[in-house]
């Protein structure tokens, strides 16, 4: 599984590990039903991993992927990104051949 995290997404997420104060805890990063696309991105941190979840060691942390959601996620890239529309997690996918104009759904 190949997922690029950006430096920037990269320590946004550290410094969110360490505000959690659970320091063995994983980002999870799934895929769901929904949104305007009709796939979704989901991210959660997880302190357990489940059968079937593929891990991702990354920059010191763990990235954790269920296996459904593991074939539309492989390749993506993820940055932080501040705009006029706040600030948050943007997930570049080359998977997808369509996205809505929020960013947050998908088509494949």
């Amino acid at each position: 599984m190949t997922i690029d995290v950006t430096p920037n997404a990269s320590q946004r997420i550290k410094d969110a590990i360490v505000a959690e104060g659970k320091p063995n805890i994983g980002l999870r990063i799934y895929v769901e039903g929904g949104g305007c696309s009709g796939l979704q991105y989901g991210l959660e941190f997880d302190d357990e991993t489940k059968e079937g979840d593929e891990v991702v060691a990354h920059d010191g942390f763990k990235i954790i992927i269920d296996r459904f959601s593991a074939p539309y996620l492989e390749g993506i890239r993820i940055d932080y990104v501040t705009s006029l529309q706040g600030a948050g997690f943007k997930i570049e996918n080359p998977n997808a051949s369509g996205s809505c104009g929020c960013g947050h759904s998908f088509k494949v």
